[in-house]
This record gives structure tokens, sequence and C-alpha cells, in this order.
């Protein structure tokens, strides 16, 4: 199966996990030249609270999910990862449940790869307060590698 286009799903990761996604994104897209799909998703008050930060004209396309998350802190990070690495990357921006939204978001974009990042949670962990990768992962019409936050 070649991959032609892999999504990498990011939410509020910290910087060391944000540069762990970025490395294991470019050593499967760079030897495939695959495109990544740079995507962030926003709860409808996050997507607000960003807006009038950005202080961004409604119903501008800046002011649309793609264009607040181009605009994203982790975003322009992982974009100048994709720069350095020479990996052809584009950016997504979706409001909604985090986990459905990134599956949306890889059928959408017809993604043969989706990458997250997460940490180790016991499964009353995951019962109690859920899993933006288990969702993924459940929900995803491709393959799913799932980044492990590094406890060391």
């Amino acid at each position: 199966m070649s991959i032609d286009t892999i999504l990498l799903g990011v939410g509020t990761d910290g910087e060391e996990q944000v540069r762990r996604l970025a490395e294991e994104t470019v050593d499967v897209a760079g030897p495939c030249e695959a495109e990544v799909v740079l995507a962030h998703v926003f709860t409808e008050e996050a997507i607000k609270e960003s807006r009038k930060r950005l202080n961004v004209e409604p119903g501008s396309e800046d002011a649309m999910p793609d264009g607040v998350a181009k605009r994203h802190a982790t975003i322009r990070e992982l974009a100048d990862v994709m720069e350095e690495a020479g990996v052809e990357y584009r950016v997504r921006g979706a409001v909604g449940e985090h986990g459905q939204a990134i599956a949306d978001l890889a059928e959408e974009v017809t993604a043969d790869r989706v990458v997250v990042g997460g940490r180790k949670r016991s499964p009353t962990g995951k019962a109690v307060f859920g899993s933006v990768a288990q969702t993924v992962m459940l929900s995803s019409p491709c393959p799913v590698t799932f980044v492990r936050e590094d406890t060391r």
C-alpha cells in the first residue's frame, strides 16, 4: 500500500510531544514523498476565543477553521519542521469533538495514515475522561499511528 497523504492530528500537546509527532510523521512522509495534512480541532469556545485574540474579520477566510488553524502556534511550529524536512504539507482546521473530527478530516482528505499522540491511561481513566486517540483509532478510515507521550 502506498502512502500519499498523512493526517497529523494535534491538540494542546506539550513542546516535546509536538517534536516527537513531527519526527514520526517526517520519518514516514519523507521516504514516501507523502503530503502531510496538519490538522487542529477546536471546540466552539476555543475557536471563538482564537478569532477574538487574532482579531480576524468575521466571515473572512482567516475566520474559518482552516484560517484559524494556520495561525495556531503548534501548527506553525509543525509547518516549520515540515519545511525544514522538505515535506509538502497543508493545514486544516475543524470544530467539534476532537476524536471524531480528526477521523472525519482523515476521510475528507482521503488520508492513507493518521498520526496522533497521547498518553497512557488506565481503562478507568479512558472510561471516565474518554480518549481522543481511542476515538480516532476506532473511527478512522485508515491505519492510525499512535505516538505515546514520553514519560521518561
